[in-house]
Parts: C-alpha cells; structure tokens; sequence
C-alpha cells in the first residue's frame, strides 16, 4: 500500500482534533506542537479536509478547526483520500499498465490487495482507533502517555457514550 506520510499525518492530526475539539475549534499550531509535525505542512492537509468536508474551520481568536461530524462517522480510508493518497498498491496506479503498457502477471494481485486495504480503512473510524488506543493503555497500565508529545489520559472503562455525555456534562 502506499500509504505515506502525507496519509499517516493527516489521520494523526484528524486524531488530535478529536480528541481535542471538546473545547471548541483546535489551532493547528496547537497540533503542530503537540504532534511535532510542521504547521505548514498541517496547514495544507487540513485544506483538503476542508475542501472534502471533514473540518470546519473559524478565523479569528479561539479559531481553529473542528471535525465536520462525529468521529464515528469519519473513517480513515476519508481521511486517506481526502488528503489525495490513492490506495493502491500496484506499480502502474491501477492502470494494467505495469509491464510495457501491458498487464503484468501480478496486477490482479495488487489490485485486490489494494482494494483489502481500502476496505479495512473504511470500516475504521477515528472513534474506532481513539478508543482502541484507549483500550490499550488501560491494558498496559498506562496512566497517561505521551503521543507524539502530547500526554493522553488513560480511559476510565466507561463506554464513548457515557465519556461523551459526562464530558458535555462538565
């Protein structure tokens, strides 16, 4: 797959905001520092975003970026997209052009690998992987952690719903 770094940022920032945007809109310089990605960099991912509909952005003081929708509703494989890195795996794009403008042995192959990946990243949302993460660190006893510089409070065990209504409770 080629996945690269343009794809791998982008849903580690997406990931930030997430689990920052409970106080309204995140500045980017905010997830630049605490992700140690370069704000330039952020700053052109997150116009793609914008452009495919998965941020909101705001000008101005307290302005920043917040998710368009839930983050059960965002999967990476949007995210991946968004930021216009194709799923494939193929030498040739997907184009069966891969040997001399001909299809190689092995194109079909790649194709449906490709096509395994895309589907993995679509059944998995940023809430999926948050949560996941959250698993994780109680599992291993982690009482906070620092991802990519930014320390991350351990879950509580409580369900995303019940986090989420005491969370708006607060």
């Amino acid at each position: 797959m080629k996945l690269t770094t343009k794809g791998r940022y982008a849903v580690t920032a997406m990931l930030d905001v997430a689990m920052h945007t409970r106080n309204g809109p995140v500045s980017l310089a905010e997830v630049a520092r605490r992700q140690k990605l370069s704000l330039s960099y952020l700053e052109q991912l997150f116009s793609r975003l914008r452009r495919k509909g998965l941020v909101n952005s705001s000008r101005g003081p307290g302005g920043g970026y917040a998710l368009s929708r839930e983050p059960e509703g965002i999967s990476v494989a949007d995210i991946v997209v968004a930021v216009d890195e194709p799923v494939d795996v193929t030498r040739c794009g997907g184009k069966a052009n891969c040997n001399s403008d001909s299809r190689c042995l092995t194109h079909d192959l790649w194709t449906d690998l490709s096509q395994q990946v895309y589907d993995f990243l679509s059944t998995r949302s940023l809430a999926d992987v948050l949560q996941r993460h959250r698993e994780q660190m109680e599992k291993d006893g982690v009482q906070e952690v620092v991802m990519h510089g930014a320390p991350l409070q351990a879950s509580t065990g409580k369900s995303h719903a019940t986090a989420k209504a005491a969370a708006e409770r607060s």
